[in-house]
């Protein structure tokens, strides 16, 4: 029998302490996480990740490329347009989420965060 393969996460935040934190989240709930440091490198690291990843969380406040550009660029490449992307950031405004579901978003998760919703996320969006 085939094990199931573990599911891959890609992290796409300008803190450290954040992606250290969604990292050791992840990792403690079985999954793989790739890494990246702003919306440039996110899209870096998505295009050469070998398998690619299950699902993308991304900050929206970030230098060189923000969250809404990531999620555009990503939803305009047909290999990656199926991801299911998370929002994860401290903004709550209404009209930031509306603009972030029409670019693609798939959910919304406000900073600071709980391991436990963070991983339900995970969940319903790779299920």
């Amino acid at each position: 029998m085939v094990g199931k393969r573990t599911i891959r996460v890609l992290t796409v935040d300008d803190s450290r302490t954040m992606l250290g934190m969604l990292r050791k989240a992840l990792e403690g709930a079985g999954y793989d996480v790739i890494q990246g440091e702003d919306g440039v490198n996110g899209l870096e690291v998505l295009q050469a990740a070998n398998p690619p990843p299950d699902a993308i969380i991304t900050d929206i406040n970030m230098p060189r490329m923000d969250g809404f550009g990531l999620i555009e660029a990503v939803r305009k490449l047909d290999q990656f347009r199926h991801i299911p992307i998370i929002v994860l950031t401290t903004e709550s405004d209404p009209e930031k989420k509306a603009r972030a579901r029409a670019a693609g978003a798939t959910g919304w998760i406000i900073k600071p965060f709980s391991t436990d919703s963070l991983v339900a996320a995970i969940r319903r969006v790779t299920a």
